[in-house]
């Protein structure tokens, strides 16, 4: 159990801390501090000090023991703080982001704050400041494609048209198949979230299964036409074909937009377009996933249903999709496409000019 140090003043020592808690010109903080250790040296402990005065406890300890420790010249005087950090020269801030742009630290592929600071000589932390006022990141890595396919701007220009200005007295579906998801088990229960702690989820899981999901986006109004099925072959798609058609008005054109996946082009489903002449097809570049609105269906489907979720079975996993489906279709919001096919062209440009110079350095 700790024990407050035990105040002791002679005569003069407490007529000089009467003078000062008194005085008009003495300052607010040292009224305060000579008033406690005239109460420390009555006798009365720091928390009947502390209610007296309205202070805090732990105040009023710090400043009874250091007057304990160091007299009236400690409780007078302020402990010095350290001034402000003198700035890194230009020279320096240079040869970190130098360093950071043109080259690897030895055996990692990235710089870290630490990995810097020991090879420039600074702290961390001015390491930090300085990547962060230079908009540096060199712990992230974003991703990028290019399409090499020799119809990109066809196709492009066909897609964005049919967003941007679709035909009438048609319906136009995004479609494609989430394939081979998984139906993951945990091999522990995890605990709820409470208040302060959040949900447990062990890192291990067991496999109970695949489905694949067949997912046409009606992109006018954001409505789903969806199935789960076991295998994604041609047969599969076709199936999934007969199922846009029935819940379809016949009297419209379909327009789907799917990607390159050669079950798309298989002969039986050729066969199949020319016995249903409204269905029009309608592919992606290679490469450029991003153009089939479906996929932001996918990302909101694996983001909250999948990545979350604890199938004992592929049944389980099949219901939850169909359950995310219907909630989506009660209130459905289609993706607004807004990029013109000339900006989308453009952009790629710039980026193969980058490209090539790159490879030309």
């Amino acid at each position: 159990m700790r024990v407050a140090p035990t105040i002791e003043l002679t005569a003069k020592e407490r007529k000089k801390l009467e003078t000062i808690r008194r005085g008009r010109s003495s300052s607010v903080r040292a009224r305060e501090r000579a008033a406690i250790i005239l109460l420390a040296a009555d006798g009365l402990e720091n928390k009947e000090i502390a209610d007296r005065l309205g202070q805090d406890k732990m105040k009023v300890g710090r400043w009874r023991k250091r007057y304990a420790q160091g007299g009236l010249e400690a409780i007078l005087k302020d402990k010095s703080r350290p001034g402000r950090i003198r700035p890194l020269s230009k020279s320096k801030v240079s040869l970190i982001i130098k360093l950071t742009l043109n080259e690897k630290p030895e055996g990692a592929t990235q710089w870290s704050r630490s990995l810097m600071a020991q090879k420039v000589g600074v702290s961390p932390s001015s390491v930090g400041r300085i990547w962060a006022a230079n908009g540096l990141k060199p712990h992230r890595v974003k991703s990028f494609k290019l399409s090499n396919d020799k119809q990109f701007q066809e196709k492009l220009e066909d897609i964005v048209g049919l967003y941007l200005n679709p035909p009438e007295h048609a319906l136009v579906f995004s479609c494609d198949e989430k394939s081979q998801i998984q139906a993951l088990d945990r091999t522990q229960p995890g605990l709820p979230m409470k208040k302060g702690r959040l949900r447990t989820m062990t890192h291990d899981y067991k496999r109970n299964g695949t489905t694949s999901l067949f997912a046409a986006m009606n992109t006018a109004d954001g409505n789903i036409i969806g199935t789960c099925m076991n295998k994604h072959r041609h047969q599969e798609w076709i199936r999934f074909l007969n199922l846009i058609d029935k819940s379809t008005p016949k009297g419209k054109q379909i327009h789907l937009i799917c990607d390159n996946y050669a079950t798309h082009k298989h002969a039986k489903v050729k066969a199949w377009l020319k016995r249903h002449r409204r269905f029009h097809f309608h592919f992606t570049p290679t490469s450029a996933s991003w153009l089939n609105m479906v996929e932001r269906f996918f990302r909101d489907l694996t983001v909250n249903t999948i990545r979350g979720g604890v199938f004992h079975n592929v049944e389980d996993l099949t219901r939850a999709i169909e359950s995310h489906i219907t909630h989506h279709n009660k209130n459905p919001k289609p993706f607004v496409w807004t990029a013109t096919a000339t900006d989308i062209l453009e952009k790629v440009k710039r980026g193969r000019e980058k490209l090539l110079n790159m490879q030309s350095a």
